[in-house]
């Protein structure tokens, strides 16, 4: 047998290896257009730039420094803004995990397969509908005249329907109820992926010894799946600051603005409708920066305490 070749050239392997790389051209293309040509716009952070310089002017205007960082942070909405992200995202994302765990526990004590499959395909299917669809069912089922006020209205509760998306104190709690009831069942694949791969054998031996349906999911099925679960926990505090902003700019108005408004709407009004393209990528900047330092920690923290981690 032929011994494998340790060192292999660039240009030997391109010239062995044509085809594959002919099949990778749309996406290195795309990767290269969409993720790699846009980091050169994070120079309008540090420069005073126009939209009247075109695109050659994010390589000639004239340097700006810190000062669109200044800009950002001496903004006194930006810590209100700061806190909606934070909240939003915190409360959700503890929510939208332990509710997706349990519900892939529920999913797998299914003994039923066709059952369960329906299940699964009812669950999932809300994930495909868009938000500007299913934000607009939210909205009309708490108008003055939707469901919910209806239902208050017949048990006496209220005297005057509310109108709960007007109101700014009611707007973090449906944004995270109709996130989760939108997202709680294809936040579970990758739960049931790995419950599914949990050895059967542990169970049986769980059944010899009397153990309820209860304790088996405690000291079974979670305990072997605690890296995938650490790993979404990971993910999820380094995109802390990224808010789903079909969702936020859907269900925002002028109203709740007080507690609706987060960074990624912020970005949006700034970059686009003011064309403020410096104070939007500093703000890109500065939630980039943060995410990458709360990756490090997270996984730091989760090597730490359960041996598990992304690296």
């Amino acid at each position: 047998m032929k011994s494998k070749k340790k060192n292999y050239k660039l240009g030997y392997d391109l010239g062995t290896q044509l085809r594959l790389h002919s099949m990778m051209l749309p996406g290195t293309i795309s990767l290269l257009l969409f993720s790699i040509v846009p980091l050169f716009g994070l120079l309008l952070a540090f420069k005073y730039y126009k939209v009247t310089d075109g695109i050659i002017g994010v390589f000639t205007s004239r340097w700006y420094g810190f000062q669109n960082f200044k800009v950002i942070f001496g903004n006194l909405d930006f810590s209100r803004m700061l806190v909606n992200t934070l909240g939003l995202n915190l409360i959700g994302n503890i929510i939208n995990i332990f509710c997706a765990i349990f519900f892939a526990l529920l999913i797998n004590e299914i003994s039923n397969v066709r059952f369960k499959g329906v299940v699964q395909t009812v669950t999932y299917m809300p994930h495909f509908i868009s938000w500007v669809v299913f934000g607009g069912i939210v909205m009309i089922i708490l108008s003055s005249d939707g469901v919910i006020n209806q239902i208050l209205l017949k048990l006496n509760l209220i005297s005057d329907p509310i109108i709960f998306i007007a109101k700014p104190a009611f707007f973090w709690a449906i944004a995270i109820i109709a996130n989760l009831l939108k997202e709680l069942g294809w936040s579970t694949i990758l739960y049931t992926a790995a419950i599914a791969g949990v050895d059967q054998e542990l169970y049986e031996a769980a059944n010899l010894d009397g153990a309820s349906r209860l304790q088996k999911m405690l000291h079974i099925t979670i305990p072997c799946i605690k890296s995938t679960i650490m790993i979404m926990i990971i993910f999820a505090v380094a995109g802390i600051l990224n808010n789903n902003f079909d969702q936020i700019y859907v269900l925002q108005n002028s109203f709740n603005l007080e507690r609706s408004e987060v960074i990624d709407t912020y970005i949006y009004k700034v970059g686009l409708q003011q064309l403020q393209f410096g104070m939007a990528a500093a703000v890109n900047i500065f939630k980039s920066a943060l995410a990458i330092a709360l990756l490090f920690i997270a996984n730091k923290v989760s090597n730490k305490l359960t041996d598990s981690g992304l690296f």
